[in-house]
């Protein structure tokens, strides 16, 4: 079937196109592309690794000893002995050490490693806006020549690694792909509580 449009239903179609046009012309390029998605080029190398089977928690602890100037964290849970250790070494090193973690995580687990975070003078902020902060990240000198960005299902915490079925990516050397996730480590460290604050009003 063959739709007929009239010379009005003609004049309303060409109204309706200048007017998006109008619109898409109005808004900055910027506006458009703001948040979008878009793919990166392939770069570096890329480590796939699955616990229960391969050592990840050593791989993180390796990353984590190897960092020079900063490291970015964010975490579901965190209850790994390991873990804390590296990096409130790479802390006293001089690395610039900052925590991101979900709140609720934090209250429920009687074994979280983030007071000890804290009490290292390592800066831990919980994430509160969210129903979960469900990110388990790892960002190693992520605006340096050599980034390393860290990501999967593993939370960071011993069960991970000796019950779990996990995964993680290891990402070396993709300065754009590292920048992203510490632009998105940004956005959500604005949005969270500092520990300080956060026992403050707990008290």
């Amino acid at each position: 079937m063959r739709w007929q449009v009239g010379p009005m239903g003609r004049r309303n179609a060409a109204i309706a196109v200048l007017a998006g046009l109008t619109i898409l012309v109005a808004r900055p390029v910027a506006a458009l592309d703001a948040g979008a998605p878009r793919a990166l080029p392939a770069q570096g190398t890329v480590e796939a690794l699955f616990s229960p089977w391969q050592d990840v928690e050593g791989a993180l602890v390796a990353a984590l000893r190897a960092a020079r100037r900063t490291v970015h964290v964010q975490a579901y849970a965190f209850t790994s002995r390991a873990l804390a250790q590296a990096l409130v070494e790479a802390h006293g090193r001089g690395v610039r050490v900052r925590v991101l973690a979900d709140r609720e995580q934090a209250e429920r687990m009687e074994n979280s490693r983030l007071p000890q975070l804290a009490a290292a003078g390592i800066p831990v902020a919980l994430e509160v806006r969210y129903a979960a902060a469900h990110n388990k990240i790892l960002l190693v000198d992520a605006e340096g020549e050599a980034p390393v960005l860290i990501t999967g299902s593993y939370n960071f915490t011993w069960s991970a690694q000796a019950k779990n079925a996990e995964n993680v990516l290891i990402l070396r050397g993709h300065r754009e792909l590292a920048r992203g996730y510490l632009d998105n480590w940004r956005r959500h460290r604005a949005e969270a509580v500092s520990w300080e604050d956060y026992l403050k009003n707990e008290n």
